[in-house]
């Protein structure tokens, strides 16, 4: 099927009540009309259009897409009118009508929908509501079939009381759609050119109305406000969590999950509360995350165990890992397997060897650290002059004692040792032993300052 899919986002999003477009409100850390563009190119259309108005250089920017061609929509004149502005840039067979605030609709439910339409059959998504509330109403005949959709401000009142709504989401024949948009009138409740005035066009011109209702109500919700934002947050991350649930991963509690992005899962991984993935994160089989630990953009091997409050950004941690408690590794951080990171040690482009431990309180930045080392408590890597930063090489088995300061650019050799309270300005040989500190002297005499009586 030759498609085209159209995306209208050109909303202000008042109730928003924010200076970022609605459309570009992230949910699960993407923008909305991310979601909504993701759902489009499961279905490999032949053009891909989005439809902008208030602060389109701002979506533009929020939601780059070189796949994408941007139509701007300078006057809010209605639904219609946004897909007139569109019809220039499409010559495909079928054209299919999506919004930028419908960010939950779902690849397979649209796939199955579009295949509804062909010369003579527009497909049309319905729902059946309890409580309709101010959508549209479809209008049926005796017989069932499609006759029309009136608006809520238009509707009078036994159309009111009709339980199937229009979502909005519209597939149909581009050759019919370039007929009807012309002949739209915005003779209504408010003066607008209704999208939904072609289903009755198209009645009146013999077409079929095929509808089709999604597997789940929330396809098809949109979003006004930040309440519903949340309200659909909530039940996204619900079912990413049942999907990694599926694959063998334990979740504690699937609402205390954030995914913001995409996660791969081995088995039998444990999650456990305040858990967020964001970015691009992988994780090994056996991999237990502690509670309230941001795992971000990172790939963490087989058999790890991140302990709580810690973070683990652009990292890439080896199998059999000890990390954290309160332990933060960023970008650049390479953990070759069965190496240690405690609590309170922040690491930066660092590559730790097999085996080795860096336990407390420490900073190791721009280092090469090999197998088998010991990093003392409060140990810092001198990497950054002010200007520019230098490298710490640390050799296998060496022993940094607590309270050193490493001042790059030093190399450290291998099963050397370094006196604790030591600054090491110039390098250390292999098995050597090296104290940088000064001589201590105990004073004799010495009477503590007291304060003077009457002071405070």
């Amino acid at each position: 099927m030759d498609l085209a899919i159209v995306i209208l986002a050109a909303g202000k999003g008042t109730r928003m009540r924010s200076a970022l477009p609605k459309v570009a409100h992230p949910l699960a850390g993407k923008p909305m009309l991310g979601h909504v563009l993701d759902a489009a190119r499961a279905l490999s259309p032949s053009r891909l259009c989005v439809v902008f108005g208030h602060g389109g250089d701002r979506v533009q920017r929020e939601v780059p897409a070189a796949d994408v061609t941007w139509v701007e929509q300078a006057e809010q004149l209605g639904t219609g009118h946004a897909v007139a502005q569109a019809m220039p840039h499409l010559d495909q067979e079928v054209v299919l009508i999506l919004y930028g605030d419908v960010p939950l609709i779902q690849p397979h439910t649209l796939q199955a929908f579009v295949q509804r339409v062909d010369a003579r059959t527009l497909a049309l998504m319905t729902l059946d509501m309890d409580d309709p509330g101010a959508y549209g109403r479809i209008v049926r005949s005796d017989a069932g079939a499609v006759q029309a959709i009136v608006e809520y401000k238009d509707a009078s009142d036994a159309q009111k009381a009709i339980r199937e709504i229009n979502t909005g989401i519209l597939a149909c024949p581009r050759a019919f759609l370039a007929e009807a948009l012309p002949k739209l009138s915005s003779n209504n409740a408010q003066g607008e050119y209704y999208l939904t005035d072609v289903i009755a066009m198209a009645v009146a011109a013999g077409l079929n109305i095929d509808t089709v209702q999604p597997a789940h109500a929330w396809e098809v919700d949109g979003v006004n406000d930040r309440v519903q934002l949340a309200r659909l947050e909530r039940i996204w991350q619900r079912q990413q969590a049942e999907a990694l649930m599926r694959g063998g991963a334990s979740v504690m509690d699937p609402a205390r999950l954030d995914i913001r992005g995409v996660v791969t899962c081995g088995e039998d991984v444990v999650l456990d509360i305040n858990t967020v993935l964001a970015g691009e994160v992988t994780l090994g089989d056996r991999v237990t995350i502690g509670p309230n630990c941001l795992i971000r953009n990172a790939r963490i091997a087989a058999g790890t165990h991140v302990e709580a409050n810690s973070v683990i950004d652009g990292a890439d941690v080896g199998e059999h890992c000890q990390i954290g408690p309160f332990a933060r590794l960023r970008p650049g951080t390479r953990l070759a397997a069965g190496a240690k990171i405690g609590n309170f040690v922040e690491t930066k482009k660092a590559d730790i060897g097999p085996g080795s431990k860096v336990n407390h309180l420490s900073y190791i930045g721009d280092a090469h650290i090999g197998a088998g080392a010991n990093i003392g408590a409060g140990t810092i890597t001198c990497n950054y002059d002010g200007v520019n930063k230098f490298e710490t090489h640390i050799g296998d088995d060496a022993f940094i004692g607590s309270n050193s300061a490493l001042v790059a650019p030093v190399k450290i050799g291998a099963s050397a040792t370094v006196g604790a309270g030591s600054v090491v300005t110039h390098d250390v040989p292999d098995d050597h032993l090296a104290v940088a500190r000064s001589k201590q002297r105990n004073l004799s005499g010495w009477k503590r300052p007291q304060k003077k009586q009457g002071e405070h």
